[in-house]
Formats: structure tokens, sequence, C-alpha cells
């Protein structure tokens, strides 16, 4: 795994990171985009252009971001979304399932200013 998303994309989705990834591995769940681990390319793109600061590199997540390294390899599973490796995402690919932690969350009434 290269990029993570954590916890404030939850209810903000703001998508500027799919548009931006060359590699199309940000794949949109109910609440937040996950990043799919086998997809992603290393390039960095994401994180840059995230209004939110919700994307890290794996090795530098903060530690109350590290659930979220298995939060979104998991959302692949079968036991979660069942996309597996799509092979890139484009709004057909999007679903309404997220992680059970995350939907676990109390929703949000974030919005971006």
């Amino acid at each position: 795994m290269a990029y993570v998303i954590a916890e404030p994309c939850i209810d903000i989705k703001d998508g500027a990171c799919t548009l931006a990834c060359p590699a199309d591995c940000i794949y949109e769940g109910g609440r937040m985009f996950y990043i799919h681990p086998e997809e992603c390319i290393n390039c960095g793109l994401c994180l840059s252009i995230c209004p939110v600061d919700a994307i890290h590199y794996d090795e530098e997540l903060p530690e109350e971001a590290r659930p979220f390294a298995a939060i979104n390899r998991e959302f692949f599973g079968a036991e979660v979304s069942g996309l597996g490796d799509p092979g890139g995402w484009d709004k057909s690919v999007s679903v309404k399932a997220d992680h059970p932690l995350v939907a676990a969350r109390p929703k949000s009434e974030r919005q971006i200013a």
C-alpha cells in the first residue's frame, strides 16, 4: 500500500483526488473514498490535492489514522464492497457500502469550506 485515505474524508467526499489520480485507484464508497492498495502507483498527486488533508503516505500515518490502512485494504474484500480488483475507478464502480468501522461512525454535518 502506498497512500491511505483517513477519517477527514468521511462525509466530505470532495472527489478532487479521483480526478487527479492517473491510476484511477481511488474508489467511492457510501461515505468516503478508498485507495486500492494494489492499484496505487505511489505518485502522490492525491495527497497534494486533497482539500481536507485526509490522505497520508502509509509509512507516515499519524497514530490516530493507522486503522485506516486496514480499512482501505479491507474495503475491497468480499466482506465489505466485493469490488476485489476492478482495475480502475469510474462512477459505475461506485458502491454505497463502507467499511464497517466507517459506517459505524456518527454522521457528520461537515462540509468543505
